[in-house]
């Protein structure tokens, strides 16, 4: 359908104009309100056993996707009845609030803000708000070095492949891609409460992202070029360095990253007070400091347009052109 094409540029356009305005309910809240109330019902009918908590978790996450995905749909068929342009309205909407690239860049210069302010505390806090780490000990570059990861990772999760799925199938396998990523970022934490009772949101996780994090990483490289940055050694170290993390997908664009700063991400981090142990990506060639954080914004926003203009070439050429034959 060529409105796919109309709502994924008007909906990228619409977030780095307005970003996500505090006021409005945001459709990721609701999806986590939903996660949080179906896991406390299922985990009263299943028990505490390790292929039981699985069952149970497989159960959330098909409730999950069939409501999140459900509602989007039924809107969107309902709007269709009224007239097609507010069917288009609606769809361009919605698109809008599943891009999140104004929000990545506003939460993560909060961060620099403090840290050029020299407030560590401050810059400590607001790096918690979008990492799941402890943070109370990072010292300076531990910060800037958690934001800049944070950007990396999120230029796909939260931008390339909400853009791609939209590109295919509208704002409904959009809705879709959000609460498989929402289902992850709540409950596929490998402790003892969500070892298993995580695990198919993890697994479908991987496998949603496994294709967008690749393609986030290779527009990533391009835009390095675009952006004065050092795409030679983001290939080299994309190259060496995409595997270097438990996750399949989570090091493909920090990889990219380290590389067009020229610096090393990852390595040891705390958890809910327990060390973990990860691999670091990309060469120590300097500190990471608070100016790479206004420099991984740039780079994310130059691969969320390249990303806009590939999916909306990809899905012009297979709705607009190929299904008129």
């Amino acid at each position: 359908m060529i409105e796919f094409t109309v709502a994924l540029g008007v909906g990228f356009l619409l977030d780095w104009i307005f970003g996500d305005p505090h006021w409005m309910p945001h459709p990721v809240v609701f999806i986590g309100k939903l996660i949080s109330l179906l896991e406390k019902g299922i985990r009263k009918l299943f028990p505490d056993t390790p292929g039981d908590e699985i069952a149970g978790g497989a159960v959330l996450v098909v409730l999950v996707l069939m409501v999140s995905t459900g509602i989007p749909f039924g809107i969107l068929l309902l709007a269709g009845l009224i007239h097609p342009y507010l069917r288009l309205a609606i769809e361009c909407f919605m698109c809008y609030q599943l891009i999140a690239a104004r929000a990545l860049e506003k939460e993560s210069m909060k961060v620099w803000v403090q840290l050029r302010k020299g407030d560590l505390g401050k810059a400590r806090k607001a790096v918690s708000w979008i990492v799941g780490r402890d943070t109370e000990n990072l010292t300076e570059e531990g910060v800037a070095k958690a934001a800049v990861e944070t950007v990396a990772e999120n230029t796909s999760d939260g931008v390339i492949a909400p853009m791609l799925y939209m590109a295919f199938g509208g704002a409904v396998l959009g809705f879709f891609y959000k609460a498989v990523n929402t289902m992850d970022s709540m409950i596929a934490y490998k402790n003892d409460k969500y070892l298993y009772f995580g695990r198919a949101a993890a697994w479908l996780d991987d496998i949603c992202n496994y294709i967008p994090a690749r393609i986030s990483a290779l527009l990533m490289i391009l835009g390095s070029f675009f952006c004065g940055m050092d795409g030679k050694n983001a290939w080299r170290i994309f190259r060496r360095d995409r595997r270097n993390h438990a996750s399949p997908n989570s090091a493909q664009t920090e990889a990219v990253m380290a590389g067009a700063l020229g610096v090393q991400l990852a390595g040891d981090a705390w958890y809910f007070g327990v060390l973990h142990r990860k691999p670091t990506i990309g060469d120590a060639g300097r500190q990471v400091e608070a100016e790479d954080i206004r420099r991984a914004n740039r780079l994310m926003y130059v691969t969320a347009f390249l990303g806009m203009v590939l999916f909306m070439g990809i899905s012009y050429l297979l709705y607009g052109v190929i299904f008129q034959f």
